[in-house]
């Protein structure tokens, strides 16, 4: 396979920060670049908390500080960003049960977008039933087949799977960037991880925008 068609694995979370900043510009990276990315939704947290780190709970400076820096970053990238949205997720074991049936039945880009416009933007948790619903019909996705699948045993080891590979590599964040054995943490790891899959070093921080 020629290696600009081999995949990016790009691993998130919804309910990652950061993973806003990814899942709204990569569709446009993807069509600037030629680069395919295989979207792959994993349960952060549960590694998260394994390694008991968590990360804003007693640490309001450094939330605080999160905060500021997306807004930041979603500047630069000319992203919206409507002020600090519900955090941490009440639904999120849900929203990345979807997220994976999403991913199985090849609508998780648009999915992932849809469910962070939710959140960030209008201040929705796209865990919760009813926000679930509007989305899931905005994507011509039925709810109720979509939420029975995704509250399945068959879905949920399938997320625990994911989960478990995602361990085995050495991922401890959303989002993350696997390009062959090489991992790449965070938003602002995704132009290295480019230049390292190779034929993209011109591209700088920043230097994608999502179309308007």
């Amino acid at each position: 396979m020629p290696l600009q068609k081999v995949p990016i694995d790009f691993w998130f979370a919804v309910g990652s920060t950061y993973a806003y900043l990814t899942v709204s510009r990569l569709p446009s990276v993807q069509a600037a670049t030629g680069v395919p990315f295989r979207w792959r939704p994993f349960d952060v947290r549960a590694i998260m908390i394994e390694m008991e780190n968590i990360p804003f709970s007693t640490k309001p400076a450094k939330e605080a500080y999160m905060w500021r820096d997306i807004e930041r970053r979603a500047a630069n990238h000319g992203l919206p960003f409507e002020g600090i949205p519900p955090y941490p997720l009440k639904g999120y074991a849900r929203a990345n049960r979807v997220a994976t049936v999403a991913a199985r039945e090849g609508w998780i880009a648009d999915f992932a977008q849809a469910a962070y416009r939710k959140w960030f933007l209008e201040r929705l948790d796209p865990g919760d039933d009813k926000t679930i619903a509007v989305v899931l019909g905005k994507l011509g996705q039925h709810a109720e087949r979509v939420l029975a699948a995704a509250d399945s045993d068959e879905v949920r080891a399938a997320l625990a799977r994911e989960t478990d590979t995602a361990r085995s590599l050495g991922i401890f964040g959303s989002p993350t960037f696997v390009v062959g054995k090489e991992i790449f943490w965070g938003d602002d790891r995704l132009e290295d991880a480019l230049r390292w899959h190779g034929g993209h070093s011109s591209l700088q921080e920043g230097s994608i925008k999502r179309k308007p």
